[in-house]
């Protein structure tokens, strides 16, 4: 499987599909035709080009409907639940922060924000959309044994570099790579700096990838 970080919390997962999570990215081109679409919640900068794209696309219930509205075929579902769609696993986990759908005119409730696991290819994949830490990642880490744990470490929106180093030791994956920095002034980070530190205090690799950079799996 190949991963791709086009910057902010959009990510590409190439295997047996091609799953985009969370279609917004300033500085980098996504593909316009992946099998499927996952957004984390209804924000902006994290639905994104959903409506536009019109793949089938996975989301919290409220989410869904809005996409829906708009023509997009989407799947709907809520946090504890898992579906199978076109031979990839979605599994929705909980995420700590607002959603809110700031498209539908003077905006509407996005139902709340999620995280993802993913598993396709035998890999199992953490998407932890916007969250602050809580201490129930440590049951996603004893449920889904994630391969591979996207954090993000922005700060002032969600969780920063301190949080998502405990995050780290609460899901247990082998191997993090950082999202949600840099995208804006506010939540500007040194992934240099994240990595070194868990590194140093633990055996969890951490893999920074530029806008466009692919890692293999």
């Amino acid at each position: 499987m190949e991963l791709t970080y086009f910057g902010h919390s959009c990510v590409l997962l190439k295997g047996k599909k091609t799953v985009l999570i969370d279609p917004f990215a300033p500085d980098a081109e996504f593909p316009q035709n992946p099998d499927i679409v996952a957004v984390t919640h209804g924000h902006a900068d994290h639905m994104g080009a959903a409506v536009e794209l019109n793949r089938p696309t996975v989301a919290i219930n409220e989410v869904a409907k809005y996409l829906k509205s708009k023509g997009v075929p989407a799947e709907g579902m809520n946090l504890g639940g898992t579906i199978i769609l076109e031979g990839v696993t979605f599994r929705m986990v909980q995420a700590v922060h607002s959603s809110w759908i700031e498209e539908a005119g003077i905006g509407c409730n996005g139902g709340g924000a999620a995280g993802f696991v993913i598993g396709m290819d035998g890999k199992q994949i953490y998407h932890a959309g916007d969250t602050a830490l809580f201490s129930d990642m440590n049951l996603i880490g004893e449920l889904c044994h994630p391969d591979i744990a996207l954090l993000p470490i922005g700060g002032r929106f969600t969780m920063g570099p301190d949080e998502a180093m405990i995050a780290a030791r609460y899901i247990g994956a082998p191997l993090v790579i950082p999202i949600h920095y840099n995208t804006w002034p506010v939540i500007r980070q040194d992934p240099e700096k994240f990595r070194t530190a868990l590194e140093r205090t633990t055996d969890i690799r951490v893999k920074i990838l530029a806008p466009g950079e692919t890692a293999t799996i």
